[in-house]
Formats: C-alpha cells, sequence, structure tokens
C-alpha cells in the first residue's frame, strides 16, 4: 500500500508540473503528425469534405518521383557542402577569438548576429545583394563572376544559397566551439608548448581531440537545420532558376499545397522525418560513446 500511495503520489506531481506542458506538446505535434501518417493512406487533395483509403500508393508515388529524388540529392548535395565550409568557418573564428584577440566579445557578438535574422529576411536582404549589389560592383570592378547576377545562373544560384547559409549558421556553431575551447586545460597546452609541441601539433593532438564532443553536436546541428532549411529557400532562389535549388523542404511544401497532392507529399514528408530522425538520432549515440570514453 505504501508502495502504491508513493506511485500515485509521483503521478499526481507529474500531472500538477508536467500535465499542461505535455498536453500541449501532445496536441499541437503529437496528433497532428498521427494525423498526417493517416493521411498519407488517403488520396484528400486538403479540400475536400471526403477521402478514400489507397493503402500504400501515396509511398509508391513518392518512391518513384524522379522530382522528389531529385530534390532529395539535390538537399543532400547542399547539406554535405554546407556543413563542412560552416564547420570550417565558425571552427576558424572561434579559434581566432579565443587565442587573446582585443575586442573578442564585440566581434563573438558580430558573427552571431546572422543567426538572429529570421530566413525570410535574410533571403530577401541577400537577394537584393546578390542581384543589384554585386552585378553593379562586378560592372564597375570588371569582375566577370559578378557582372550577372547569381540568382539567375542555375549554377551559381546553389552556391547563392550556400553562401547565406554558411554566413548565417557559423556565428551560433562558432559560440559552440568556443565553449569547447575555452574548457581545454591551460596545464596541457603549457605544458605542450614547454616540450616544443607547435601551433600545429598542439591543435592536432590536445585541442581537437578534447573538443570533440563540441564538433559532433556542431556536425549534426548543421546538417539538420541543412535538411530542415525552407524560408531561406523561399525568399533567396525560390526553387529557382528552373528548380536547380529546390530543396526537399519546398519540394514537400509544393507537392502537397501547390499540386493538390496532399498524400504523395505528407508522404514525402514522412520520408524526410525519418532522415532528420536518423541524424538526431546518431548525434545522440555519438555524443554518449564520446562521452563514456571520456
Amino acid at each position: 500500500m505504501v508502495r502504491q500511495r508513493k506511485l500515485g503520489e509521483r503521478i499526481g506531481t507529474f500531472f500538477m508540473f508536467a500535465g499542461p506542458t505535455t498536453l500541449i506538446f501532445a496536441v499541437v505535434m503529437v496528433l497532428p503528425f498521427l494525423y498526417g501518417i493517416f493521411l498519407t493512406f488517403t488520396n484528400w487533395d486538403g479540400q475536400a469534405n471526403s477521402f478514400a483509403f489507397v493503402g500504400f500508393q501515396n509511398y509508391r508515388t513518392a518512391v518513384f518521383d524522379p522530382v522528389f529524388w531529385t530534390s532529395l540529392w539535390l538537399t543532400l548535395r547542399y547539406a554535405i557542402v554546407g556543413v563542412l565550409l560552416t564547420n570550417a568557418v565558425a571552427f576558424l573564428l572561434a579559434y581566432i577569438l579565443t587565442s587573446g584577440v582585443k575586442a573578442s566579445g564585440f566581434f563573438r557578438a558580430g558573427f552571431f548576429t546572422p543567426n538572429l535574422i529570421g530566413g525570410i529576411v535574410l533571403g530577401f536582404v541577400w537577394q537584393f545583394i546578390f542581384s543589384r549589389v554585386f552585378p553593379q560592383m562586378g560592372r564597375a570592378m570588371g569582375w566577370q563572376l559578378f557582372s550577372t547576377s547569381w540568382l539567375s545562373d542555375p549554377n551559381k544560384a546553389f552556391w547563392a544559397l550556400v553562401i547565406v547559409t554558411v554566413w548565417q549558421y557559423s556565428g551560433y556553431m562558432m559560440v559552440i566551439y568556443i565553449a569547447g575551447l575555452v574548457s581545454v586545460p591551460d596545464e596541457l597546452l603549457e605544458a605542450a608548448s614547454i616540450e616544443g609541441a607547435g601551433s600545429w601539433a598542439k591543435l592536432r593532438r590536445i585541442i581537437l581531440p578534447l573538443i570533440r564532443p563540441s564538433v559532433i553536436v556542431c556536425f549534426f546541428l548543421t546538417i539538420q537545420r541543412c535538411f530542415m532549411v525552407y524560408d531561406l529557400n523561399l525568399s533567396l532562389t525560390n526553387g529557382g532558376p528552373y528548380r536547380s535549388t529546390t530543396l526537399i523542404s519546398m519540394n514537400v511544401y509544393q507537392t502537397a499545397f501547390l499540386s493538390r497532392q496532399y498524400g504523395p507529399g505528407q508522404a514525402e514528408a514522412i520520408f524526410l522525418f525519418f532522415i532528420v530522425a536518423g541524424v538526431s538520432l546518431a548525434q545522440v549515440y555519438f555524443g554518449k560513446r564520446k562521452e563514456v570514453e571520456m
């Protein structure tokens, strides 16, 4: 009886403090997600009052849709390039700002600021830069690379999207790298200097192994953001020109809401969910394993 009473008290305490939050989460997140899975087995177009069950037809449509795979491959390419460049720039900035540079606090705030700007506003600002500022500057300076708008070229538009992504995310990742770098014991670095180790040797042998948790977090956070990006894709390129920058999130939206194929679009969203969920689980797994090793 005592054990049952304690269990009842714990359940009551849980519902008292966490019950409202749990209820809101279930209503806002869990139920719509389950309803979305249910709709993948129907032919609902997003407007009709009735629908019919079609089984796994929507999943087959998504699997055999070449546009879906094209956007998924483009997103994978965008994620690989974006992750590598973002983390390289973020680590370089963090390493410089933790090396005794004057006014490092000011520079940290400045580099972090782009992350505070919404993707829609950021996209429109850079759209103006790529469409007006760079072409004017390129023609004035005689720089052929910037003589025309990057957003009108299918190849350059992709790299414009990458540049803005790196500019936006590198400041946030820089803060995480700084947290890892300042946690490296000064005694180890001083001992390495006494032994004659140079800056490169200390970076490779001491600093990088000790900040592996920060590296793992930054890499997986960047991967998640690159796979889920939509607002920046919409405002900067709108998927153009000629669908050359239509990433997977935008393709899901266009399929479900513009083409009125809600079932196939929701099925594509489920595929995207499993990709992002896999990335999140991999982050947790590698993060826990590194914690155990350390």
